[in-house]
This record gives structure tokens, C-alpha cells and sequence, in this order.
């Protein structure tokens, strides 16, 4: 399935300065994992006053770009270095759910008009990661498919957030636009059922 998560592997080579440089200084593949948490706490905090205060919803597209590069780096540190833990594998799971809920959280307050969808489509997504973890613990592989996983759903926030900041009224398509990301979010999740049970058989 078409997904941003496909072009991981060239971002990862594109990350491997970095990470070397981060391995040199003492930061562990744990501590990428923490920051990236705290950050994607900033940014929930920083994306609900943005409404008062327009140039937090830059937190969105900086923001995320900066956390997608913490999630492959703890990764790529803990196999490259040999830091592969249990603690580190609860701590990266648990914190990407935890990290979605707090992004997602501030849309409740902005899109009065499509609460429903935007309940369900905040709902739908964290299904969707249990859908990927649920992979690792039945079948042994940690399920990425897409359309709309975690990658997608930075994307499409990081949109968000730059067309809230340039003022760009797009939310008379609210309604339309959640509909088409629950819609994906459902495929994706049954994607991710549908590859987990042909593993298992």
C-alpha cells in the first residue's frame, strides 16, 4: 500500500550522520526515545494555544519532522549499538500512542464542526498502531502498512498545521477531509489484520 513510511529507508540514510554524532556523545537509543516523547508533548501544548498565538501551529510541520527523525533514530541506534531492550521496545510503543493522543487532542477544540469525525478518526488511530503492535506479539513482525499510519498521519498534520498558519480556509472541507482519513485509517488497519493472520497461517 501506498505510504510515506516506504521512503524510510532512504531517510535513514540520510539520518546516519546524525546518528553516529549521536552515539559519540554519550545519547543512548532510550534517551532518543524520551526526547521524542517530551516533544511530541511540546507540540500538543503548543498546537491548543495556537489559536491565540498563530505561529505555534509551526509546531505541527517542524515539530513532527523533528519527531519522525527521533523515531528512526532510537531505532537505528538501538540496532546499529546494540541497545536493543524490553524497556526500550514498552517505552517506544507506549509513547508513540501516548504522543499521538496529545498531537491529535488539540483538533477536538478546532474542528467543532466534524467532532464526531474527529473523535473517531483520533479513536481509529490509535487502533491502528495497537493493529501494528498486535503483528509483533501474534505473528513476530511489527506491522507498518499503510494508507494513513503513523507517517502519513505526520504528514498530514504537518499540512494542517501550515494551513492553519497561513490562514488558508480549507475547514468548510473539514467534514469531507476526516471522512477520507477515517476511510483510509479503516483499510490500513484491516491491511494490518489481513498481513498478521497470513503470517500466522
Amino acid at each position: 500500500m501506498v505510504s510515506i513510511y516506504n521512503i524510510k529507508p532512504k531517510f535513514q540514510a540520510f539520518l546516519q550522520p546524525v546518528l553516529h554524532a549521536l552515539h559519540r556523545a554519550g545519547i543512548t537509543a532510550n534517551q532518543i526515545t524520551t526526547a521524542s516523547l517530551a516533544l511530541s508533548l511540546l507540540i500538543g501544548v503548543l498546537f491548543w494555544f495556537a489559536e491565540d498565538y498563530p505561529v505555534f501551529f509551526l509546531a505541527l510541520p517542524i515539530g513532527l519532522f523533528i519527531r519522525m527523525a527521533l523515531n528512526a533514530l532510537d531505532g537505528m541506534m538501538a540496532r546499529t549499538y546494540n541497545q536493543q531492550s524490553k524497556k526500550g521496545e514498552v517505552l517506544n510503543e507506549l509513547g508513540d500512542i501516548v504522543s499521538d493522543l496529545f498531537i491529535y487532542f488539540p483538533l477536538i477544540q478546532y474542528e467543532p464542526a466534524s467532532l464526531y469525525l474527529v473523535v473517531i478518526f483520533i479513536c481509529l488511530s490509535e487502533i491502528n498502531e495497537f493493529a501494528g503492535i498486535l503483528g509483533k506479539s501474534v505473528s513476530g513482525q511489527r506491522r507498518y502498512e499503510g494508507p494513513m499510519g503513523k507517517s502519513d498521519r505526520a504528514f498530514v498534520m504537518g499540512v494542517y498545521g501550515l494551513l492553519c498558519f497561513f490562514r488558508v480556509g480549507f475547514r468548510t472541507y473539514s467534514t469531507l477531509i476526516f471522512s477520507v482519513l477515517i476511510f483510509l485509517l479503516v483499510v490500513s488497519t484491516f491491511v494490518r489484520v489481513k498481513k498478521t493472520l497470513s503470517v500466522q497461517s
